[in-house]
């Protein structure tokens, strides 16, 4: 049944998502402009996100630290590429009390700046590398226009900053974590997604390359969700990163950065979720059973608290609802917040010697007998929805990827149901702002490993060098 509070979601696309975010208390607007709080809900998304790419990074060798949130002006300008590529989102610290600063301090957009000024003074011999660093951060960018989670003008997020003494490290490792990128949306947001390079033009300002993480969205719209970049000398030349080779010999170090957002909660959202409210996979949700018993009688409430101390015991995340609320309210509530599983228990289950099981991606109800192995039932349970999630994404993006040979093709497809649009680009950059002028439309990366379709730019008709995923985007 739908939630009243949520407009359906095939009427109103961008309502609907606002509702979902308001009714499951993810995020609420605040009186800062662009800028949310988010609740409780929201952050403990947010909290396993972390848990899991921290455990990873550092896996992987990664430590993290912290650096400044305010960057001088002169530091800024040293990378001329950077520079330019933020400054319409940059936000300035002109006074300090009630004092004009000598110099005007940037409120950080991202942090290649410090973290090159950092290595510069800490990077002396090819004995000091690697240096693999990872920042868990806020941010601030000026953004024209938001929406929660999506784009905010300040929103948290991570970011990896690695410095290395050979062109082969670095790239290996700029490819490695988009790999880590990629593996966390399919394995743990069960959010296929599509990786490739990023067109001069789209690339992190600054890098030599970018590699990036696209999904795409209930409706069509892509998401960028997780980007890596290879720097080279770029950074370390401009802010004399030097150190001293096995041949002792001077050199530049090689440098990436890497980082995903509280964007990918959005992500969520706009993949999963329903008319009801938010779906959560299980791997990421904070909460993945709900066990509500029905009534007060003694038997019902010692079976609900001993199933939740099986499951709790055996690193599955459950909890008892005992608030003062009717049951309709109750499984109405756990539906809106996205838990997985609702396990509900009640005198009519005992006397039919049954335990009711409803998936909250499916709405399915379940009865089993009171005697199976709850455990080892609900662990396969939740890896069946998670796989089941991921399973229908898959098939949503698949029937939105779409393929065009000319022009034609690409306005027909983009003014009929927008989806991922494969096409062949020859390299231009007058082709790719061509292709802008339909609805915005973007590349969203190349794919690296894949042929063109006909052979012959999509715009010009010329000869394709790549084989170009395209789309609108958030």
């Amino acid at each position: 049944m739908k939630n009243k509070a949520i407009t359906s979601r095939d009427v109103d696309f961008a309502k609907w998502y606002t509702d979902v975010v308001k009714a499951a208390h993810l995020a609420s607007y605040t009186n800062v402009k662009g800028c949310i709080a988010i609740e409780p809900n929201g952050y403990a998304i947010w909290e396993k996100m972390q848990a899991i790419l921290d455990k990873k990074f550092k896996e992987l060798g990664h430590v993290n630290v912290q650096m400044p949130l305010l960057i001088p002006e002169n530091l800024m300008k040293k990378e001329s590429e950077l520079v330019e590529g933020f400054a319409p989102e940059v936000a300035w610290v002109t006074m300090g009390g009630s004092k004009e600063l000598e110099e005007r301090l940037c409120i950080r957009p991202t942090s290649e700046t410090m973290f090159s000024d950092y290595y510069a003074t800490h990077v002396k011999s090819y004995k000091d590398l690697p240096l693999l660093y990872n920042q868990w951060c806020n941010v601030l960018r000026w953004e024209k226009e938001t929406r929660p989670f999506l784009r905010s003008r300040e929103f948290l997020w991570q970011e990896g900053h690695t410095i290395h003494a050979t062109k082969e490290e670095a790239e290996e490792e700029t490819r490695r974590m988009m790999d880590v990128y990629k593996w966390f949306h399919h394995e743990i947001l069960a959010i296929p997604s599509i990786t490739g390079l990023k067109t001069d033009k789209e690339k992190f300002s600054g890098a030599e390359y970018t590699l990036t993480n696209e999904a795409l969205m209930y409706n069509g719209v892509s998401l960028q969700a997780g980007t890596s970049h290879y720097f080279g000398q770029k950074f370390s030349s401009a802010y004399g990163i030097k150190f001293t080779n096995k041949e002792n010999e001077e050199e530049y170090a090689y440098q990436t950065s890497w980082g995903t957002t509280t964007r990918m909660i959005g992500g969520l959202i706009m993949v999963h979720s329903d008319d009801k409210g938010l779906v959560l996979p299980p791997k990421i949700a904070p909460k993945q059973v709900v066990i509500i018993p029905i009534g007060n009688d003694e038997r019902v409430l010692e079976l609900s608290e001993k199933i939740n101390k099986e499951l709790s015991e055996n690193n599955i995340i459950s909890y008892i609802d005992k608030t003062d609320k009717t049951p309709g309210f109750k499984f109405a509530e756990a539906e809106v917040n996205g838990i997985p599983l609702r396990i509900e228990i009640g005198l009519r289950n005992l006397e039919n010697n049954e335990i009711t099981f409803t998936r909250r991606d499916t709405s399915e109800k379940i009865n089993q007998n009171i005697n199976i192995n709850i455990l080892e039932y609900v662990k396969n349970l939740l890896e069946t929805i998670q796989k089941d999630m991921y399973e229908r994404a898959l098939k949503r993006r698949n029937e939105l990827t779409f393929e065009a040979r000319n022009l034609e093709e690409v306005k027909k497809i983009i003014n009929t149901q927008p989806g991922f649009i494969k096409a062949d680009w020859c390299g231009s950059l007058e082709c790719e702002l061509k292709m802008k002028e339909i609805n915005g439309i973007k590349s969203r990366c190349i794919l690296e490993h894949e042929k063109p379709l006909t052979g012959k730019c999509v715009v010009c008709g010329e000869n394709a060098k790549h084989l170009v995923v395209w789309g609108i985007q958030y």
